[in-house]
């Protein structure tokens, strides 16, 4: 009765969750259609209606990509899980393993291997939606910059750093698995945050580079504009940078990465190309405005304690043969279960996390509210404005969102809601978008 009670509140649960994304969805497609023949009043003098109704158009092919992968993807879920396939590919692994490793390791590489055939998988299953996205949508409104070498290129290389990075990893969450005991979640959670907090300092210098150039900031009085800012901000940083982010894409960025000393500014070749040096410094303002309400640390702490509410649940979990049978696989007798423990949890969690999205994203809009009023302090607000609207046409980000819609999803407030709570509201008259960007 309670294997029974299981797998029907995980079906059950699937299916809310499906039913909630269609039709927040479908209130964001009709709320998006309804409003694209006319600019809002709020945007009339910034923004063309050629801009307006492009980001509409991009916005609904994504909604409508987005909605296809969600029900192909609940499709696949059930099929890895109460249709047996996560099963299968266990026995046949395990068969293979026994075949081909020696005895003493057949246990860890059987893991390994069942880990890595997942992954591989899973990874194909997803490549078609992940296509479609750069070769039809972003190619069809002038996004996309990346041939289909390039794309290949990098699908290779991501999938080679992610075995050099996720498979040490994975032989040590295992390892600890079987050897540290009862608690032994609370030691393999110590492992994977540590495991994290390295690769914040690792990334900017030995994974990014991998897949863009970055090159020293070289606009000498940008330059000075932006040490001035960090200056009066007390944020110190290993270097400016720019990446070339227009070989793949025509969208604009600007972040922080790394951690301590390993910090570092990127500007995005195509963000300078758009903004002038005043609203590149109002940009760069706002991230300084997350560094300034620490933002980052508050966020890194509340993803480790979700992940260790996670690992304290599958150490429960792991334990259970109801856990397993409940979703469609068998234990084994004659060899560790761990890997299966991990992947059924992967595989679940969504399911269920997916409901508590509105809580985090409402945190998330909080930050960009307490960022936006920073940067308004420290630079001109007017000029954040003007970059915010610029970004805003240059990633095609609609105007006119569904209020629920984006309540749920939205981590950055709707432009909207944004450039009204500026403290500068006036900032919201500059020159038309089409004649102020240059190309």
């Amino acid at each position: 009765m309670q294997l029974q009670a299981l797998t029907v509140v995980f079906a059950l649960a699937l299916v809310a969750s499906l039913a909630l994304k269609f039709w927040l969805a479908g209130r964001q497609v009709r709320h998006v259609a309804r409003h694209r023949g006319e600019v809002p009043a709020a945007f009339r003098d910034a923004v063309p209606l050629a801009a307006h109704q492009k980001a509409a158009d991009y916005t609904l092919a994504r909604l409508r990509l987005g909605l296809l992968a969600q029900a192909f993807g609940a499709a696949v879920l059930v099929g890895w899980t109460l249709l047996g396939g996560l099963d299968a590919l266990n026995t046949a692994v395990l068969s293979a393993a026994r075949a081909w490793l020696p005895a003493p390791a057949v246990d860890l590489g059987y893991q390994l291997l069942l880990l890595a055939a997942f992954a591989l998988i899973a990874g194909l299953l997803e490549l078609p939606f992940d296509w479609a996205g750069t070769f039809r949508i972003e190619q069809r409104f002038g996004f996309n910059r990346m041939s289909l070498g390039m794309w290949l290129g990098d699908l290779l290389k991501s999938t080679l750093v992610g075995a050099l990075i996720g498979l040490p990893l994975a032989a040590l969450i295992l390892w600890l698995m079987a050897a540290a005991g009862p608690l032994w979640w609370l030691w393999a959670w110590g492992a994977w945050a540590g495991f994290n907090l390295l690769l914040l300092v690792i990334y900017p210098t030995l994974i990014a580079p991998l897949f863009n150039r970055f090159e020293p900031l070289a606009d000498e009085a940008l330059k000075a504009r932006v040490q001035a800012l960090m200056a009066r901000c007390g944020f110190a940083a290993k270097g400016l940078f720019v990446m070339d982010g227009s070989r793949r894409s025509a969208h604009g960025n600007a972040y922080f990465t790394g951690l301590g000393a390993a910090k570092r500014v990127v500007f995005f070749d195509t963000l300078l190309a758009k903004l002038a040096p005043g609203e590149v410094e109002a940009v760069l303002a706002h991230e300084l405005g997350h560094f300034r309400h620490r933002h980052v640390p508050k966020r890194i702490a509340l993803m480790f304690a979700l992940s260790l509410g996670g690992f304290a649940m599958l150490g429960w979990l792991s334990g259970e043969v109801g856990f397993y049978t409940a979703l469609g696989v068998r234990p084994s007798l004659a060899a560790p279960n761990d890997a299966l423990a991990l992947l059924l949890f992967l595989l679940v969690v969504p399911v269920f996390a997916g409901f508590v999205s509105p809580l985090l994203a409402g945190l998330s809009r909080r930050d960009e509210f307490q960022a936006d009023a920073y940067a308004c302090a420290q630079a001109d607000g007017r000029e954040l404005a003007r970059a915010l609207l610029k970004l805003h046409e240059d990633n095609a980000s609609t105007l006119t969102p569904d209020p629920v819609y984006a309540r749920f999803y939205y981590s950055h407030p709707p432009a909207a809601e944004r450039l009204a709570a500026l403290p500068r509201p006036a900032a919201l008259a500059p020159a038309p978008l089409g004649a102020a960007a240059p190309a």
